[in-house]
């Protein structure tokens, strides 16, 4: 089984820069696979490999490079989810677009998984998704507000418009792995808002420990990575991705007369220029030439373990 380990921290890296080469090399040099985002404010990203290669990268991170609260979850796969490793130099490790928003410095009160379904049971607590739409479109918390955002960049706008700090006094935020909710949580409290709790791990962490029979989750969590989505205790979910768009699709969606694998769904099939298909086609076919030769190709965007 290949380890799936999604990481952050939000921490003072005045080096980062210097960082890059040496995280690099001992990614590689332990046979891993993703990408690592390196910025003044911290790191973040999802990396797979062996049980080994991802304890000895994570050592490396809490010792060499002092990220000792490191926010760390894993899954599993059947294999590499990731074609090839990478670590990127960023302004921001998740992009907000407020530079003057530091987490390092201020924000939200961290709430526990095991003690989260209290919280946002309390009906004085507004319960707010900080995820963008096709993310919450396949799964959500019960009762959750969707801002309905294209990106992250666009939650501040979110808050000047529905969100009132005189009129909600407590907040509670999440996302997929905690990171989101904690810029957004530091956010809040910049704009005045008092009282604001951010699930810690995310969802991800929510799923893992929460059992079923008691979860408040609704549906699947979409996740970065060729797994797509994924269920209760971090199992692979039932969704495929457009090659296109980049959506999650269902079953349902590919029998669309506007599905072509690699192609095309629903979602894009009129915004997607002719000229983009024809290069989808082609990358499908080399696709489909290499599987014949029992090879993955580079291109291949299709999930692992589905047609």
């Amino acid at each position: 089984m290949i380890v799936v380990a999604a990481l952050y921290q939000f921490a003072s890296l005045k080096n980062y820069q210097e960082a890059q080469k040496p995280l690099l090399d001992v990614c590689k040099t332990n046979g891993i696979k993703g990408t690592l985002l390196l910025a003044a404010e911290g790191i973040n990203g999802t990396v797979s490999g062996t049980r080994e290669g991802i304890d000895n990268l994570v050592h490396y991170l809490r010792n060499d490079l002092s990220l000792q609260g490191l926010e760390y979850k894993e899954s599993f796969a059947d294999d590499h989810p990731f074609l090839r490793m990478k670590v990127r130099l960023k302004k921001e490790i998740v992009t907000l677009g407020q530079p003057d928003i530091n987490p390092n410095e201020r924000a939200g009160i961290y709430v526990d998984p095991q003690d989260w379904n209290n919280l946002i049971s309390n009906p004085d607590v507004l319960l707010v998704d900080t995820r963008n739409d096709y993310e919450v479109k396949i799964g959500t918390f019960k009762g959750a507000l969707d801002p309905k955002t294209d990106c992250f960049t666009e939650f501040p706008s979110y808050v000047s418009q529905h969100l009132d700090k005189t009129k909600h006094k407590k907040v509670a935020m999440f996302c997929t792995g905690g990171i989101r909710c904690e810029k957004a949580s530091s956010y809040m409290l910049s704009q005045g808002f008092n009282e604001v709790y951010h699930l810690k791990g995310g969802i991800l962490k929510y799923l893992e420990t929460i059992p079923a029979e008691k979860s408040l989750w609704e549906g699947e969590c979409f996740v970065f990575d060729q797994r797509v989505a994924v269920k209760q205790g971090l199992e692979q979910g039932s969704y495929d991705q457009c090659h296109g768009c980049r959506m999650p699709i269902t079953k349902a969606d590919k029998n669309s007369p506007y599905f072509e694998q690699g192609v095309s769904c629903s979602n894009c099939y009129h915004s997607v220029s002719e000229k983009k298909k024809h290069r989808a086609r082609e990358r499908q076919k080399q696709i489909r030439i290499a599987g014949s030769r029992n090879q993955k190709h580079l291109g291949d965007s299709t999930r692992l373990g589905k047609g």
